[in-house]
């Protein structure tokens, strides 16, 4: 069993309120989990507007699929023009 999570830090500097925020960041959260199949939820920065801390999980029986799998979602977030990407962490945790 490999699992591998991905922490992304974005900021949101057309937001201008959390009800704006919530705008940007759900179509993110609900488009990673229906097209790649991973756990997703945001994480971090909840009362701010122009801040959000997305968290990703994946898990696999190789190592090989939960990099690609990863690497589109990476895809997937550097494509969206109204966000930009403070930062992309990759940790991976021990299987049994």
């Amino acid at each position: 069993m490999h699992v591998c999570a991905l922490a992304i830090d974005l900021h949101l500097p057309e937001c201008r309120s959390l009800k704006a925020k919530r705008a940007v960041v759900k179509p993110i959260v609900e488009g990673l989990r229906r097209r790649f199949g991973v756990a997703v939820a945001e994480v971090d920065h909840h009362d701010q507007w122009q801040r959000a801390a997305i968290g990703v999980a994946s898990v696999a029986s190789s190592t090989a699929h939960v990099g690609d799998v990863l690497d589109e979602v990476e895809r997937f977030v550097w494509s969206r023009p109204d966000i930009q990407v403070l930062s992309m962490t990759r940790s991976w945790l021990d299987g049994a």
